[in-house]
């Protein structure tokens, strides 16, 4: 049975909603998954997965804190197990999902792209094919002006249980491709 570990850090719940989602997709389509919050996933080994799926919202362009130190902690082990590599030679079998939730108030979707992009940085320097970057416009909660006036249009309720429903299947879909 393929395994996968959806690790995740959540302040305002919507990254958490997220990678229910995904969790629920991965498992209807067979694989086995653990959920696990970056701040509590520390000893887990991305190698023991076929799938490491790693989310986070996007604050001022970057991860917030405690996703940064949790991918740099794992980047320095890895780097002393002697598994980062010049030229970072494809894994067989071993795979990474990013998804970032954002509000882009301010510019839209290019608020979030360097979270995703840097996050995924970590996993293609292992070895890991990213199979996919998921940008999931969200509620900006506690600002109604951010929520309602920014570049994104009105957000609140974001994301919506149907684009929630929409992330399961995906979920399935990629899951597939293992």
């Amino acid at each position: 049975m393929k395994r996968a570990v959806v690790l995740y850090w959540s302040n305002t719940g919507n990254t958490k909603k997220v990678a229910d989602a995904i969790k629920e997709g991965l498992e209807s389509a067979g694989l086995a998954v653990s959920l696990k919050k970056t701040t509590e996933a520390y000893d887990i080994d991305y190698f023991d997965y076929d799938l490491v799926c790693v989310g986070a919202p996007s604050i001022q362009w970057h991860p917030p804190k405690q996703v940064t130190e949790f991918l740099l902690k794992k980047f320095d082990d890895y780097r002393k197990q002697g598994k980062i590599k010049t030229g970072a030679p494809k894994v067989e079998g071993k795979n990474a999902l990013v998804f970032c939730t954002y509000s882009g108030p301010h510019t839209g979707l290019n608020e979030a792209t360097p979270v995703g992009k840097y996050i995924g940085q970590f996993f293609e320097h292992l070895g890991f094919t990213v199979l996919d970057e998921w940008y999931v416009l969200s509620e900006f909660i506690g600002s109604e002006e951010r929520s309602t006036q920014g570049r994104m249009g009105d957000i609140r309720g974001k994301p919506t249980k149907q684009e929630l429903q929409k992330i399961v299947e995906d979920a399935k879909i990629l899951a597939s491709k293992l």
